[in-house]
């Protein structure tokens, strides 16, 4: 063959790669060279060994598609299976995917490095001497199922339903494992959300009933991040590359950090301000544009609830657009931008500059926060409040260029069954403290059993690790050491982790690529569903095998929790008399159990509008279609939903209130779609809520108690926070009026661009990258200090102190420190425990409540099978900071307070970096103090219930649950 036949083979070019009859992917770059190889040859695809060099070797590999699982954005990833010894080689970017489009961060290649870790767990594992002591025998699946099959059976006929829980971090799922507790008829959900993101979930649902938002980055004119959102967070890899999309086209990006961070480095504008002050900027914006008229007047007058406001707040005057406005202005008026200088540190004029930017998009103003501020302070709440209420100002709500609320992104197909909601509610997770929380109070569980709220007899954990993550873990430590407190703890994880070590059981479960999940993600205006996927099992089955269970081509006895869990749910209940075993049996084999292909493939086949059509004009099943692809767009540019007109059909008996309101007998119709969207409060007389009337036009609004943006939350005014019904600024409880004189700020949230809060230790490309913590200090206070880069520090909290060594830097303002997430690590010495290449051994001993970690051993090379464990040349992998941490429940939101008052000095003689010291009982007074700052529901409810019925909850209860218990008893 000649070279011109060779290049018409072979060539990645345009030309030559259509000429063929293949798909050209384009690179990032735009170049003509295809970036990634044609799906027509994703079955026998061929490139040259590269450790081969100088000889040419070829290598065949079949490229099977599944998702990235370390971050929530699940970004496509191509698994490239060497199709002679059926390993894995490699994960590189699925062009198919709508939501990544080929591209990746580095954590998605290192997916490979967490699949042949040679620290993993690869078989169940039981206790044998006490929790915490590190003995552990194997055991076999058999023995683990019936064994937690027989503890959750009788503590549901025994009526203990509440004593069953499941607490998830990031589940990377849309509602499987819900709908398997629903099935077990246990309000047993727990979850991380209020140690994440819940305070800008609130900020969000009170304005506009979803509590997430989903900026059209790509089509803006003006970005507005608060947060390091090109680097870190949710969900930084579709979002960063579209907002840089939008920079190219000459958008202006601003960016509010208090750290130089690598997003701030390539902002317009950015902003370094004293943490929590955020808000009392935006509201300089805002103030800013309503004096200068500079808002979308038909918009507000349209879209916000101001009528409502008018009629509560100003009956004395005559409800008219124009008095608003007047109000408006006068409500805000305060707000200036040397108000905002003086609160944030930062000068005026850069403000101003920042209002006037901002002022110019128009309704191509997209924005975000998520943590960053919202989770660091108290009242962060408002930070995502009053940054959406620029947007609401701009009309820039579900535009081109705009901000959507994020179910309208999201498609959550319906599955083959949907379990009704249990009929009862767990206060352990629900407390009446916090109606208003945005998820459960899962950090303060700890507190709670101490308390004597209640008990937990069966315990699981997955993709969650709360000694470490969360606050304040040295509770948490002691709370699971007592079996009188927690039963039996169960850790499904791949990998160890601190809290792992206190466990009954162990269960090895899959990465990312061998186990099955579906999930869909608000990452640009459309609507996707990404197909998660064992590659190997997918492999096989392509070439003809038929694999009836994911443990047979997953190493070890790995399995997956889809399968885990339908095979738990059929052993609860063996005979079906609990009403529960009908949720887990196959509708094609009654009689037998549900399996993972009939699963899916009923959703793909029934559920997701388009895929049954697209999958046979390739001849395929949708089953088929998802395994061959990964992926599918349902649809894009949703546009603006509020402004559908609600049709005829749906208006039987209909009848509209006095602020706009439209109720309507009519059922809701059924749709494939079961994204949870809230459902405002049905009329006086049952009939539901279906949209409100725009100047004489039935429109379907937004999923708000009002069916408009919420500029007023009657919400939170019947609830006891009528004082921050609209829009405020909320001083943090780390203002400089909270601290003392020999107090700064410690800023702990920041995440790296390389790890995965605690999931990526086992992943060592990512670890040479990052692997410590430094304390970020400034060399003005460093100075005062007498420190310098590498000395160590001692940083005192509430509860104790850690030992860190410095960073001086000027990325950092003077009066803030900040130390990282994700470090800190640490194991045991425990033989085979833990991930020896992030974590240092350490020595834990207690006295009373006086804890106490000091490290006996640093991070170190060692022989395994994999040689590059050897050359593991890193030796300070950081500080656990979060255990020397009270916990801060927000009052209004649930969300943990990140942010801490500290006092840095010079380490003592004795001190080494990593060394922990922590009082429990200091953490006690805290969590006590902190609960007397809430409006409980016993003592502000407007009706009686526990929470306001139309706010979102998993697993949501029937409404007569929402009764407080002395309500139901005197009915």
């Amino acid at each position: 063959m000649n070279l011109k036949e060779l290049n018409e083979r072979v060539s990645a070019a345009r030309k030559e790669t259509e000429a063929r009859g293949e798909t050209f992917y384009p690179g990032p770059s735009r170049v003509h060279l295809a970036a990634f190889p044609p799906k027509e040859r994703w079955d026998d695809w061929v490139e040259l060994e590269s450790k081969a060099w100088p000889e040419r070797s070829e290598r065949r590999y079949m490229l099977v598609p599944t998702t990235c699982f370390n971050c929530e954005s699940a970004c496509g990833l191509l698994a490239y299976v060497d199709r002679e010894t059926f390993g894995v080689r490699k994960f590189e970017g699925n062009p198919e995917h709508p939501g990544s489009r080929g591209r990746n961060c580095a954590k998605g290649p290192a997916t490979l490095n967490q699949v042949t870790d040679p620290d993993r767990i690869l078989y169940p594992l039981k206790r044998a001497g006490r929790r915490g002591e590190g003995k552990w025998v194997q055991v076999g699946w058999e023995e683990v199922l019936e064994d937690l099959a027989g503890r959750i059976r009788k503590a549901i006929q025994e009526n203990r339903h509440n004593e069953v829980m499941y607490h998830v971090g990031r589940p990377g799922e849309d509602g499987f494992t819900e709908r398997i507790l629903a099935a077990w008829g246990v309000d047993g959900h727990n979850s991380h959300t209020n140690i994440c993101s819940s305070s800008a979930r609130a900020g969000y649902q009170f304005w506009m009933g979803l509590d997430r938002p989903s900026p059209d980055h790509a089509n803006a004119d003006v970005i507005l991040l608060i947060s390091s959102h090109l680097e870190a967070g949710h969900y930084f890899n579709p979002h960063a590359q579209r907002v840089m999309e939008a920079k190219q086209r000459g958008a202006k990006l601003v960016v509010f950090d208090t750290r130089l961070s690598h997003t701030a480095t390539h902002a317009d504008v950015w902003v370094s301000p004293y943490p929590g002050s955020e808000a009392a900027i935006m509201l300089a914006v805002a103030n800013y544009l309503v004096q200068n008229n500079l808002y979308d007047r038909e918009f507000v007058r349209r879209w916000w609830n101001w009528e409502e406001y008018m009629a509560v707040e100003h009956p004395e005057l005559e409800t008219s657009f124009d008095g608003f406005e007047e109000i408006l202005k006068s409500l805000y008026a305060e707000f200036t931008f040397e108000h905002a200088a003086r609160e944030s540190g930062v000068d005026a004029r850069q403000l101003e500059e920042v209002a006037r930017i901002v002022s110019t998009a128009g309704s191509r103003f997209s924005s975000h926060n998520w943590r960053s501020a919202a989770s660091g302070n108290s009242g962060g709440w408002q930070v995502a409040r009053t940054l959406f209420l620029v947007n609401a100002l701009l009309g820039a709500v579900a535009t081109e260029g705009g901000v959507f609320p994020n179910a309208w992104n999201k498609f959550v197909p319906k599955p083959i069954y949907l379990p009704p909601h249990p009929p009862r509610w767990n206060e352990l997770t629900w407390p009446r403290e916090y109606p208003l929380a945005m998820n459960e109070l899962s950090f303060l569980l700890p507190h709670f059993l101490k308390d004597g709220r209640g008990k937990v007899d069966t315990y699981f954990t997955r993709v969650y690790n709360p000694v470490w993550t969360n606050p304040d873990g040295f509770s948490w430590i002691e709370v699971l050491q007592d079996e009188n407190l927690i039963g039996c703890y169960v850790a499904l994880t791949p990998t160890w982790n601190e809290t792992a070590y206190f466990a009954d059981y162990v269960l090895p479960m899959g990465h990312g690529s061998e186990r099955h999940d579906i999930h869909s993600y608000e990452t640009h205006d459309a609507q996707w569903l990404g197909f998660r996927q064992p590659v190997l099992r997918a492999a096989r089955e392509r070439l003809g095998d038929e694999i009836k269970d994911t443990r047979e081509v997953n190493p070890g006895e790995v399995w997956e929790e889809n399968e885990f869990w339908l095979e738990l749910t059929w052993r609860i209940d063996p005979d079906g008399s609990l009403g529960i075993r009908k949720f887990a049996e196959s509708q094609e084999r009654p009689g037998e159990r549900l399996g993972v292909d009939e699963y899916y493939g009923y959703i793909f086949q029934n559920s997701v509008p388009g895929l049954p059509e697209r999958a046979a004009a390739e001849g395929l099943t949708p089953l088929q279609f998802m395994r061959r692809y990964g992926a599918f767009e349902i649809g894009s540019k949703t546009g603006a939903l509020y402004e559908q007109e609600v049709g005829e059909e749906e208006l039987e008996d209909s009848r509209t209130d006095r602020f706009g309101r439209v109720y309507t007998r009519t059922p809701k119709p059924a749709s494939p779609n079961v994204v949870p969207i809230p459902a405002p409060d049905a009329d006086a007389e049952g009939r539901r809520f279906v949209g409100v009337n725009v100047d004489g036009k039935i429109l379907r609004g937004f999923p708000t108690p009002s069916g408009r943006l919420e500029f007023y939350s009657k919400t939170l005014a019947d609830w006891g926070w009528h004082e921050y019904a609209v829009p405020a600024y909320i001083k943090s409880h780390i203002h400089p009026d909270n601290l003392n004189p020999d107090q700064t700020v410690l800023i702990s949230t920041f995440r790296l661009p390389v790890q995965i809060h605690t999931r990526s230790a086992n992943a060592k490309w990512l670890d040479e990258i990052a692997h410590t913590n430094p304390l970020w200090i400034h060399p003005r206070h460093a100075a005062q200090l007498g420190v310098k880069t590498g000395d160590a520090v001692r940083v005192e909290t509430e509860t104790g102190y850690f030992v860190v060594r410095a960073w001086v830097t000027e990325g950092i303002r003077p009066d803030v420190v900040a130390c990282s997430h994700h470090m800190g690590r640490w194991k045991l010495a425990h033989e085979g425990e833990g991930q020896r290449q992030l974590m240092q051994t350490v020595a834990l001993d207690h006295k009373g409540a006086e804890w106490e970690l000091k490290r006996e051993r640093a991070a170190h090379g060692y022989t395994s099978p994999d040689p590059d464990t050897t050359r593991i040349w890193w030796a300070d992998v950081g500080v656990h900071q979060n255990l020397t941490f009270p916990v801060h429940p927000d009052p209004v939101s649930g969300m943990h307070c990140w942010h801490q008052a500290v006092r840095v000095r010079k380490a003592e003689p004795s001190d080494r970096p990593g060394d922990i010291h922590v009082d429990t009982e200091k953490s006690r007074a805290v969590y006590r103090a902190w609960l007397q700052f809430t409006r409980p529901a016993d003592a502000h409810s407007p009706d009686g219930t526990r929470r306001p019925y139309w706010l979102l909850r998993p697993l949501k209860p029937a409404r007569e649950f929402y009764k407080l218990p002395e309500v139901m008893s005197d009915e």
